[in-house]
């Protein structure tokens, strides 16, 4: 079993929290972006408050511990280590209380080349303790917004685990997907579990507008997310979002394994 005191010490070495890799100057981009509700940053929320670049700056360093200062502009952001503890914990929590259910569940990531493991594996432990993951609308497509224009996607699963990926991609299935924010591909997902009549899922997981739009439609939403990813921390302060752990979410995809151990373990889903 990973200690607390190990998987802080791990947070810290692998840049999980801590000085991350992500600037001050992209999170304040991004603040002031999602006060302006640029789509880009709001994920699929539809935030209840006005949110201006300071309330976000004060918001974001209660939740993850960035810089309070809203004159500290430049260089590393930083994570408290202590809150991204506590957010695993709160995230292994919802988990075990789904998996005593045997709810229905649906992952889903926009960061399939960093987090598929992770996720990957909360499904299969979900699955082994008698939940339904959910695989809604394979190969549906997914018309995005992207900085190049309209783009169509086809929405996929691996592992149990929803991501997008672009049509000319070989291999359905492979571990290859393109990053989004957008909360489409949830929208579609569960706009075809509503018109097939099936039971939605009770509990989404996952990142970005995954997390962010299931939320928004009312259903249990939990999941990770970076200093520059406001919208999951809006969503958990206003109640759209029922867990948002904050960690850098574009580390290389080992650097997750021991995250993935300490929050089967406290969801008591160890095998």
């Amino acid at each position: 079993m990973l200690s607390t005191g190990a998987l802080r010490a791990h947070l810290l070495a692998a840049r999980l929290a801590g000085p991350v890799a992500t600037s001050r100057e992209e999170s304040l981009r991004s603040y002031r972006l999602f006060a302006a509700r640029d789509p880009r940053v709001l994920l699929g929320l539809d935030p209840e408050r006005d949110w201006d670049a300071r309330g976000l700056i004060a918001l974001m360093a209660d939740k993850c511990g960035v810089s309070a200062d809203p004159g500290h502009t430049v260089g590393p952001d930083v994570i408290d280590p202590e809150r991204t503890l506590a957010g695993l914990e709160a995230f292994a929590g919802r988990m075990r209380r789904a998996a005593e259910r045997r709810a229905p569940v649906f992952l889903g990531t926009g960061h399939p080349h960093r987090l598929l493991g992770f996720y990957a594996e909360l499904a299969d432990a979900l699955s082994a303790a008698g939940c339904r993951v959910l695989t809604p609308a394979q190969g549906s497509s997914v018309d995005i917004t992207t900085r190049f224009g309209l783009r169509t996607y086809n929405l996929d699963y691996v592992r149990g685990v929803a991501l997008v990926r672009e049509p000319s991609a070989s291999g359905a299935g492979c571990e290859t997907g393109a990053h989004t924010h957008s909360p489409l591909p949830i929208r579609t997902a569960l706009g075809a579990v509503a018109e097939g009549g099936e039971t939605l899922p009770e509990l989404v997981i996952g990142d970005h507008g995954w997390v962010c739009g299931a939320g928004q439609l009312g259903i249990e939403a939990i999941g990770l997310a970076d200093t520059d990813d406001p919208a999951l921390f809006v969503g958990e302060a206003e109640g759209q979002v029922s867990v948002a752990v904050p960690l850098d979410d574009a580390v290389r995809s080992d650097y997750y394994r021991p995250l993935t151990r300490y929050v089967l373990n406290r969801a008591c889903l160890s095998r």
